[in-house]
């Protein structure tokens, strides 16, 4: 029976949602060098266009559409049978449209994340074709293991409340590989630029920030305590890894930065995803910390150790707190917090870390080889003649 409380919870969050691909594109767009930063802004709003239509014509059925357990199949093609009715396994209280739209704004910003990997340096016509076919054969199917209805690794247990593999292990993933393969941007071993627009890089954490409450609360899918848990944990988790990103910096450099705690909080935003919807405040506070320290040794250390050019620091920020957050549902879950759920090894089940890992092990080899094989065989040569698109001939040549 549909309730039209949970139905407007679910509606308004989907909202929120939407919104956090605007806050991305301004993340992203204060990092940039300024003469890119209409480029970063387009790429955002056109992968909201392209990949909603995208779900309403396959992405949904080959996402959630039930039955299978490695791919929904085609039986939603086109959104038919998808209609104002609860469809059980997606919630009884929400229309199973209501639903739908609320996954279609997933689909949207997890493509849009891995901008920040390629940013300033890859064809527009290139990033459309590789956003298409990297959404219909790697995030789909991923997103039908985890989420859908007959998906293997759900059948197996495996916990992601709001997407820590199926959103930001893939993207993270992703982003990696895209980094390495495309190269560096010129002069990035001589001179890194910095943000040339703070304001504009918190403008985004905020607009992000904000819109993370749906991307995580909502996913209870219900005006409920379980959503009211998640909006707590989100924001605790956010906060301890703002101040504690901003405490390693102190630590290193001297003193704290505005980018370094913002950077943090989305940090710790993207690591309680996953988590969110079966760990306590307390939890999530220690999670926050963590994500703090793990995000930053990757940004920070790893990255220049390796010296790759992940220019938004896609890679060590969502990756890594992706995945971390993925293994701390393994070790902070608890079914008092949510019965649906499982308790992790702090809590007496060591088998659920066992199927965490499993988890990500799955989603970080899929999206690996499944990105190497898209940019190659399709992308590769488009986004080679497109690297410094922009830049004018004395600069190409510096």
């Amino acid at each position: 029976m549909i309730n039209s409380g949970d139905t407007a919870w679910v509606l308004f969050s989907t909202a929120l949602v939407l919104l956090m691909t605007p806050g991305l594109a301004f993340f992203y767009g204060g990092m940039v060098r300024r003469k890119n930063v209409l480029s970063v802004l387009m790429q955002c709003f056109v992968a909201i266009c392209l990949l909603s239509v995208q779900w309403v014509i396959f992405g949904y059925s080959l996402s959630f559409a039930p039955g299978k357990g490695f791919w929904g199949g085609l039986s939603w093609l086109g959104l038919i049978g998808v209609g104002t009715e609860p469809y059980a396994a997606y919630g009884v209280t929400i229309p199973h449209i209501a639903f739908m739209s609320f996954q279609s704004m997933f689909a949207v910003i997890t493509p849009a994340l891995i901008i920040g990997a390629f940013a300033e340096r890859i064809r527009f016509s290139a990033f459309l074709v590789f956003t298409l076919l990297w959404a219909t054969f790697v995030y789909d199917p991923l997103c039908h293991w985890v989420w859908g209805d007959g998906g293997w690794l759900k059948n197996l247990g495996v916990l992601d409340f709001a997407g820590g593999i199926v959103v930001h292990t893939s993207a993270g993933i992703t982003a990696l590989v895209t980094a390495i393969i495309i190269g560096k941007r010129k002069n990035m071993d001589h001179h890194l630029p910095a943000p040339h627009n703070l304001p504009l890089v918190v403008l985004g954490t905020a607009l992000l920030w904000f819109g993370w409450f749906g991307f995580n609360a909502g996913s209870a899918l219900a005006a409920n305590g379980l959503a009211a848990n998640a909006f707590v944990v989100t924001n605790t988790a956010a906060a301890s890894a703002g101040l504690s990103w901003a405490v390693l910096e102190w630590i290193r450099n001297g003193k704290p930065t505005v980018f370094g705690t913002v950077t943090g909080i989305i940090a710790g935003l993207a690591t309680i995803t996953p988590a969110c919807g079966f760990v306590s405040p307390l939890s999530a506070l220690i999670i926050g910390v963590l994500a703090s320290i793990f995000c930053f040794i990757s940004v920070a250390l790893i990255k220049p150790m390796f010296n790759y050019d992940d220019s938004l620091d896609a890679f060590g920020v969502h990756g890594v707190g992706g995945i971390l957050g993925t293994i701390a549902t393994g070790l902070f879950a608890s079914k008092a917090i949510n019965p649906a759920g499982a308790d992790g090894l702090f809590f007496g089940n060591p088998k659920q870390l066992f199927i965490q890992l499993l988890g990500v092990a799955v989603a970080v080899g899929f999206t690996f080889v499944g990105t190497i094989v898209i940019y190659k065989f399709v992308l590769g040569p488009w986004s080679a003649k497109g690297c410094y698109r922009g830049l004018s001939r004395s600069q190409r040549n510096r």
